[in-house]
């Protein structure tokens, strides 16, 4: 077995692999030899088919299969010998021809091989990274302060319907009739939601459901019937108010301060302002934290100077996703793919620069947060250790999501040693400018 290189460039080389008839022969005639052993065929006691048959049967397939093996086992000793870092694997030259397989015969492969690139980088305090101090301001903490109570709020009788409110309504199609249906306004059809708008206990008007509910699966549930069964039904119904239901803000009371901010946190407006401005400050570092992350990533990928064969890798993405994506949908997402390749190369080289280790208990640090953040979505903001845990170690178990919080872990810890290093030039910002920012 032969091999020769050629290099295009830095990145790419031209493997030309040469396979004699005694590379390959000793693998083709044991795999022959196999068949006999394990092939049933009508006639013939297992074991003791004529090997004249069996090449007849077996032969093309044994053949390639053993210049394959020979081919893999070739370039794995090339790559390891010379201490190359290959970018994906070897792929088949785009211009290699059909090979002819005649047992016997030499074969001419060609391969086309990527490298990585040695990634190196220094970092000193001359390297600034802009850091955004995010400030709250009064518009700001108005609108946490409202969202909080809006949150915490009731529905309580109202006298007209607004766009927020809910109304209570029955429907009646002749001896059809529907008690109890409870409409939000706001997910009346807009062309429809003016006739709702005023509505009051005892008003009625007729509502065609199609046009007014759009949504199937909302219009079965509070016409009680089937999605299957809607479209045989006369959509124009009578529709009587019953009820209307207006959504009043919690008010600024200690069983208010309690639901929010847990038993005994807060006992005043002052206390709840200072909370308010505590969540925020909270946000916004995070949002600092994210921006910094982005704008961090990009300075380290260009002062690395990371250069990628790319034209190979798009291959190669195309080719090992076994025709999951379209040449053209790679070319869509190319951009957002080949920045994030050429930042795991740069973290990589910096996590082994700064000796970065990732433990269990980062991990599963980095998972409890996400699980409280999940849970706070739904305004459960104190869930309790244990459970919180259990959700996490629940999140790792799944190998996509555990794949998720590695990344988001090896990134922390990796910008954490970078800030160590370097200059972070901070700048205060109100949080409408931040949210300018491109």
């Amino acid at each position: 077995m032969k091999i020769e290189q050629n290099r295009i460039d830095d990145l790419n080389l031209e493997l030309t692999l040469s396979v004699a008839k005694d590379d390959y022969q000793e693998s083709r005639s044991n795999r022959l030899k196999d068949f006999r052993k394990k092939a049933e065929i009508k006639g013939f006691r297992k074991g003791m088919v004529p090997m004249s048959l069996v090449e007849k049967m077996y032969g093309q397939s044994a053949l390639v299969d053993a210049v394959n093996d020979v081919i893999s086992e070739s370039l794995n000793n090339f790559i390891h010998e010379n201490g190359f870092k290959v970018l994906g694997e070897p792929l088949p030259a785009e211009d290699q021809p059909a090979t002819e397989w005649v047992n016997g015969n030499d074969f001419t492969f060609k391969f086309d091989m990527a490298l990585n690139p040695e990634v190196t980088i220094e970092l000193g305090k001359d390297d600034e990274i802009v850091y955004y101090t995010i400030t709250a301001t009064d518009v700001a903490k108005k609108e946490m302060t409202d969202n909080l109570l809006r949150q915490y709020g009731s529905l309580e009788e109202g006298e007209s319907a607004k766009e927020d409110d809910f109304i209570i309504v029955d429907f009646v199609q002749g001896e059809t009739s529907v008690e109890g249906a409870y409409v939000a306004l706001r997910n009346v059809a807009e062309a429809a939601r003016a006739s709702f708008i005023g509505l009051k206990a005892g008003d009625s008007i007729d509502v065609n459901v199609n046009e007014a509910f759009e949504n199937e699966t909302d219009r079965a549930s509070m016409l009680k019937v089937s999605k299957d069964e809607l479209a045989s039904l006369d959509p124009m119904f009578r529709m009587t108010v019953k009820n209307v239901k207006t959504f009043v803000p919690a008010q600024m009371n200690q069983d208010t301060y309690d639901k929010i901010f847990g038993v005994g946190a807060v006992s005043d407006e002052k206390g709840f302002e200072e909370k308010v401005e505590e969540r925020l400050r909270a946000e916004y570092a995070q949002e600092a934290d994210f921006r910094f992350t982005t704008d961090a990533k990009k300075y380290l990928v260009e002062k690395a100077g990371v250069n990628v064969a790319e034209k190979f890798l798009k291959r190669w993405v195309f080719v090992a996703n076994e025709g999951k994506f379209t040449m053209e949908e790679i070319e869509k997402e190319w951009d957002l793919f080949i920045a994030d390749y050429k930042w795991q190369m740069v973290r990589s080289a910096l996590m082994q620069k700064y000796n970065v280790k990732i433990e269990e208990a980062d991990m599963l640090a980095s998972a409890k947060g996400f699980a409280a953040y999940q849970f706070a979505m739904y305004g459960m903001n104190n869930v309790p250790d244990e459970q919180l845990e259990a959700f996490a170690k629940n999140i790792l178990a799944q190998e996509e999501q555990g794949r998720r919080i590695l990344d988001q872990v090896e990134n922390e810890k990796t910008l954490a040693a970078v800030r160590e290093v370097v200059t972070l030039k901070k700048k205060k910002i109100s949080v409408e400018k931040f949210r300018e920012l491109k």
